[in-house]
């Protein structure tokens, strides 16, 4: 089979390149051409621009030739629309923002940049990150590659979708309850929630975070060290990890670890039966290699859910109230559906929900005080009908699936994901492994092991 150079892995390029065996200009122009391919089907991306994606390629080729080039000199990235890049407009997915060029490029992007990164494109997003889909306003509808009839997941949408598509190897998303998380997990990817503040974001807010998906543990390593570090726009931001990234021996199992095993949300869709074996049986893996496995009881509860649901309604019924009539109407209609019933909350419900947020970092560190990870399943259920807003089909509903997800956005908790397995339908199954507050890396070197065990690796898609 003839290589296609925009299915290597970022550690492979930067190998490559190293020794003078391949340019970064023939990997742009390969993975330009997988765009032109596969583009038309997917709808993964927002603002290509190969000219200047060109223009960057080159400069890297030169750096790499006077040995002067960064760590990332010459991957080809994607960067979610919601992360600004210098020039280019942040629409967050819907057809209500003003198209303004934002001024600066956000830290994560600019990190990259200054690595040597080239940024050809952005990736698309629901209306305002709210949506656990593609389904946007804004942009045309997104989808799988591993079934065009189902979702990449949301809101880090277009970022699953280009990074199951091999539009290259490292592709940025964000995250405030399983927006990187679940599209990674649907599409059959690696994708870290990382600690927060790990990362830092240009408008901080309680459990978002920014972190990349790729389609191998040892890249998003890579790419996590890349973008990590303080920067001034984000007072939450944390000082450099002292974790430090070991390519050669990433896969390793530590010995002795203690492994609590969550396969009930506790609220929430019901679990599927396969997305429970395929869990199971990688959890089962682990045992066997020496692992300390002990099933946990679980740790969300409806109160908890159902507060947080309530404090984010009102929220963005603040933030939709505040634009013209005229733009309020462009907004999608399960979402101003949705914040509608916001008026029927009592100022003692929104503190209430508000409360919830600590209530699930309590509950999720008092999880942790008798184990280093905590796996369980990254979804419910598979990746859903493309066309869905929620898995659900019902606005006033929209969080049924987010349960495994977001405790970990709101207690600051790295999480990861590994695929695990497939349906019997060929969907890819994602595995979440969470680690205490800054161990990130821990958590991508217990997916580097899972990943190299489990007996369900596929090609990845071709869309024939």
């Amino acid at each position: 089979m003839t290589e296609r150079l925009a299915d290597l892995t970022a550690v492979e390029l930067v190998s490559r390149y190293q020794e003078g065996s391949l340019s970064p200009v023939e990997v742009l122009e390969d993975v330009l051409a997988r765009v032109e391919e596969l583009e038309p089907q997917l709808c993964a991306l927002y603002a290509l621009d190969p000219g200047a994606a060109g223009a960057a390629a080159r400069d890297s080729e030169y750096r790499w030739r006077r040995g002067e080039a960064g760590p990332l000199d010459g991957v080809p990235v994607t960067v979610k629309e919601n992360i600004a890049t210098r020039g280019t407009p942040v629409p967050q997915g819907t057809a209500a923002t003003e198209l303004i060029p934002a001024a600066e490029d956000a830290p994560a992007a600019a990190r990259l940049r200054a690595a040597g990164a080239v940024i050809f494109s952005k990736t698309t997003m629901p209306d305002y990150g709210m949506l656990s889909s593609g389904v946007s306003t804004f942009h045309h509808l997104s989808r799988n590659p591993w079934d065009l009839t189902r979702t990449p997941g949301g809101s880090s949408a277009g970022a699953g979708a280009a990074a199951a598509a091999g539009y290259g190897p490292i592709h940025l998303g964000t995250d405030i309850g399983g927006s990187i998380r679940l599209p990674a997990g649907w599409c059959g990817l690696v994708g870290i929630k990382p600690t927060h503040g790990r990362v830092a974001v240009g408008i901080p807010y309680p459990g978002r975070a920014i972190g990349p998906l790729t389609r191998t543990p040892t890249d998003a390593a890579l790419a996590l060290t890349i973008i990590s570090g303080p920067d001034r726009r984000d007072y939450t931001s944390l000082p450099p990890t002292s974790e430090r990234f070991d390519p050669d021996h990433f896969a390793d199992l530590p010995e002795g670890i203690r492994i609590g095993l969550l396969l009930d949300a506790g609220v929430g869709l019901p679990v599927d039966p396969e997305v429970t074996a395929a869990v199971s049986a990688a959890a089962a893996l682990l045992e066997k290699a020496g692992a300390s496995v002990e099933p946990i009881a679980p740790i969300v509860t409806r109160e908890m859910l159902d507060g947080l649901e309530r404090f984010w309604r009102v929220r963005s019924a603040y933030d939709i109230s505040r634009l013209p009539e005229d733009r309020q109407a462009k907004v999608l209609p399960e979402i101003r559906k949705w914040v509608s019933t916001a008026s029927d909350l009592t100022p003692f419900d929104v503190m209430h929900g508000h409360s919830q947020m600590h209530a699930l970092a309590v509950a999720v560190d008092t999880a942790f005080a008798d184990y280093d990870f905590i796996l369980s399943p990254v979804a419910p259920i598979t990746a859903f009908a493309a066309e869905l807003a929620y898995p659900t089909a019902d606005p006033l509903k929209p969080f049924e699936h987010i349960a495994f997800t977001v405790p970990y956005n709101m207690s600051a908790h790295p999480a990861t994901t590994v695929n695990c397995g497939f349906s019997t339908d060929g969907l890819p199954i994602g595995l979440q492994i969470a680690a205490p507050r800054f161990n990130d890396l821990a958590a991508l070197r217990l997916a580097a092991y899972i990943d190299s065990v489990v007996p369900t690796h596929r090609p990845w898609p071709t869309l024939g």
